[in-house]
């Protein structure tokens, strides 16, 4: 008798999971800088260095598990992944409150739910991919949003559960999150682990993949949906408020979290009937979309249009990252992890350069985010040109 066929829709909602873990790990200390300052005497300085040691771990992990995570084993690590994130949180709520020096407890914290979300970051999108499912670029767009949407749960839960209990009982819900990874590992422990390079390709070496000028045209597109994505997204609650003169409660509805939420409608959306849709054609146009919308933020008269060009370009950037994922794995099928660690990198470096250049170009303006968001528009207008030179190359 045949052995029945693995169910991969299992595997492939373990990673929708895993995203949510990912998205809780980024959005829900930052939600706590306040309340660390004032009950945990916590200066600006030690604050700020612990979004660096979250971010820095993360993307050390993304150029580690390239090289490491082959040679242990899928499984292994995606589970260890989840293992190390629920630990950093249940240490994140149990610890700072109950040792001598809580911002080295925090530190330790933030470093092992950091080396679970690097992990996962590399490893669910390659998962997904190999997964045998009909339609791969839609559900890798489709495994992104739940990255969207994890964020908006994170922002919104803990904001009721704080309106309910009081900011004094976020240890407790430091733990409660713990419940979102924990469940990661009992999924994946009973989910089938795909191959993830396909069967009769070679798997690429380094060396070979180094080789492929492919291979940094992608890369460069990566770099440049990050810095996009997170250009406007790190800005536009700032520039809501000093640039269009709205109140802060207005900045922040109206920026960031439309921002994610327009985000999310878009990876869903094309998720739903992007088989209809061509890939690369939809990133250039959302690529095209995208300077529109920085455009009409930072050149409308007219506050409200602001706002606007502020949501919306969530929607335009929605579909780059997870579609430069699909474009690479349909172009360099044996590119493996290696392929999707380095990627990872780049849109991590991205999503720095981005804000960055935002924001010198504003202080090099008087302070005027308008003029940095305008330089802001050069990396949709650069990986609108990488779409164009990757229309005229020929599949690797």
């Amino acid at each position: 008798m045949t052995a029945p066929a693995p169910n991969y829709d299992r595997t492939v909602v373990a990673c929708f999971n895993g995203y949510v873990t990912q998205a809780v790990v980024n959005n829900f200390l930052p939600l706590l800088f306040v309340t660390l300052s004032t009950s945990l005497h916590m200066t600006l300085t030690e604050l700020s260095s612990l979004i660096t040691v979250n971010f820095v771990t993360q993307l050390a992990v993304d150029v580690f598990a390239g090289k490491y995570v082959d040679r242990i084993g899928y499984k292994r690590c995606i589970i260890a992944a989840h293992i190390c994130a629920a630990v950093g949180l249940i240490a994140l709520g149990v610890l700072p409150q109950h040792v001598p020096h809580p911002y080295a407890a925090l530190l330790a914290s933030i470093f092992l739910y950091a080396i679970g979300g690097g992990l996962i970051e590399v490893m669910v999108s390659p998962i997904v991919e190999a997964c045998p499912t009909r339609h791969k670029a839609q559900a890798m767009s489709l495994l992104h949003s739940f990255y969207c949407w994890g964020q908006l749960a994170t922002v919104g839960v803990s904001t009721l559960f704080f309106a309910v209990l009081g900011i004094g009982a976020w240890p407790y819900l430091a733990c409660l999150w713990a419940l979102i990874p924990l469940a990661g590992i009992v999924m994946f422990a009973k989910s089938p682990m795909p191959e993830i390079v396909p069967e009769g390709v070679e798997r690429m070496s380094s060396g070979t993949l180094l080789r492929r000028p492919l291979f940094y045209l992608l890369f460069v597109m990566m770099l440049c949906a990050g810095a996009a994505e997170q250009g406007m997204a790190q800005w536009a609650s700032a520039f809501a408020e000093t640039g269009l003169g709205v109140s802060k409660t207005i900045g922040d509805l109206a920026g960031p979290a439309a921002f994610a939420l327009t985000m999310a409608l878009s990876r869903t959306l094309y998720g739903v009937i992007g088989r209809k849709i061509n890939l690369r054609a939809c990133i250039a146009g959302s690529a095209v979309l995208c300077v529109t919308m920085y455009l009409l933020a930072a050149l409308s008269p007219m506050p409200v249009l602001g706002l606007v060009g502020c949501a919306l370009t969530g929607f335009t950037v929605g579909i780059m990252w997870p579609g430069t994922f699909s474009l690479a794995a349909e172009r360099m099928p044996g590119g493996g992890t290696l392929m999707f660690a380095l990627f990872a990198v780049a849109g991590d470096l991205g999503c720095s350069a981005g804000p960055a250049v935002v924001g010198l170009v504003a202080a090099a303006n008087a302070g005027s985010l308008h003029a940095g968001l305008l330089a802001g528009t050069v990396f949709a207008v650069g990986l609108l040109v990488c779409t164009a030179v990757l229309g005229r190359s020929r599949p690797q």
